[in-house]
Formats: C-alpha cells, structure tokens, sequence
C-alpha cells in the first residue's frame, strides 16, 4: 500500500495543527519490571529520595546500582537547532512509494511509524516519563516501536544498544534504525532516536521535547556512537 493522497493531506493537516497548537495531553503508562529497574504506578510528587530512586508524578524508577540516573548525569543536548519542515520528509515518502507488494508493505510501516512520531511532536521532556504528558528519549523509542510495529524495545538507551543488528556505517541506516548519542560522562549512550531518512531523526530532546534533528548538526555529528536495526525492513 502506497502513501495515498488523502492520507498524504491528512499528515500534513496534523502536522500543522501540533505546531502550532502543540499536543493534547494523555494519561497512558507503561508498567514495566526487568532484573535492571522497574517502573511502578505511583502518585507522588516529582522528587528524589535515595541513591537509587526516583518519583515522578506517576511512576517510580528504580535503578540498578550501575545506572546513574539523567538528572545526576545529564545530557548536555543543544538548544541552537534549526526546526526540520517534515512536509518535505513527507513529500519525499510519498514520491518513492512503490506499486509492488513488497514496497507496498515497507511503505505503509513506514506511514504507521511516521504517524506515531508525528503523534508526540511538541510532547515535553520529563525524565522518566513514559506519555503525551511527558516523556524521555528511551520511553518514546520505546513507546513508538510497540505501537507502530509492535515491537519490544528494552526501557533505557544502554540496553536498547545491545538489541538488534549492528550499523556499522552511517551511511546504510534505513528508516526505523535506532540512532545513538555519546551525550552523558557515565551513562553510554546517552541518547537514543529514530532515524526517518534524508539524516534525519526523532527523538526525545531535554531542551526540545520531541522534535526532528539532522545528524549533520556538528553537536550529533560528534557524539554520534552507531545504530541499531531491531527489524528487517
């Protein structure tokens, strides 16, 4: 299935209606527990309370002793950005959309994918947060993944780095692939986002919320640590 023309106006209508009037806020969470951490309902006053945990307005994080959390360690992510016209992304899609079954099935991930980032553009970042409330760079990777694919993802941006194909060359990212940042001085990677094509990805940004960046922007350029494929596309 190709990028139809009514869907084509559809992203673009909603892509001006999240600029200018930012997104409309939602209450969803994510419970997640592993061995490494866990996230937990629970209604409290953002705060810090030991070495290891952190409350939120909605969740509790718990860390393993040889994670650190951001606000201990933050990433240092730059405020000079130029805002990326993602009609052209869009306009771009459409024109190398395919007839052919197997273009047609890579075209619409692509639309369902596209369509889950566009959903959180302007959503503020809140460490550890996991929704259209507030969100960080890992839970909206994280987030985007299991509703556009379906796929699981691990909660931060250093256990994402261990999942899927390594990428070695930049120059073979594909649409999807996750991106990795060397942003923080105990935590690598720091920072994590979703390639979209033309050196272009998404991501949760500390000084932004969730927004478009280029990794021609000499801040990313430096810190850039490699990819990560989660699925043949």
């Amino acid at each position: 299935m190709s990028i139809t023309k009514e869907l084509f106006i559809f992203l673009i209508i909603l892509i001006n209606a999240l600029v200018f009037a930012g997104c409309s806020s939602s209450s969803g969470s994510l419970r997640y527990d592993d061995n490494k951490s866990k996230v937990v309902e629970k209604e409290k006053s953002g705060r810090y309370e030991s070495n290891n945990i952190f409350q939120s307005d909605d969740s509790t994080v718990i860390f393993d002793d040889e994670d650190v959390p951001e606000f201990q360690d933050p990433s240092d992510l730059p405020e000079d950005e130029t805002k990326i016209d993602l009609t052209s992304v869009l306009k771009k899609l459409e024109s190398s959309s395919s007839s052919s079954d197997k273009e047609a099935v890579l075209s619409s991930k692509k639309e369902l994918m596209l369509m889950e980032i566009i959903r959180y553009l302007n959503t503020p970042y809140k460490y550890g947060g996991n929704s259209l409330n507030g969100i960080d760079c890992s839970a909206f990777t994280q987030n985007v993944y299991r509703d556009s694919w379906l796929l699981t993802l691990n909660r931060s941006a250093r256990d994402q780095y261990q999942q899927g194909i390594v990428i070695e060359d930049r120059s073979e990212l594909k649409f999807g692939d996750l991106v990795f940042f060397n942003t923080r001085r105990r935590v690598k990677p720091g920072h994590v986002g979703i390639y979209i094509g033309d050196n272009l990805f998404a991501h949760a940004s500390s000084k932004l919320g969730v927004t478009i960046s280029s990794l021609e922007h000499d801040y990313y350029n430096k810190r850039y640590m490699g990819g990560r494929r989660i699925d043949e596309k």
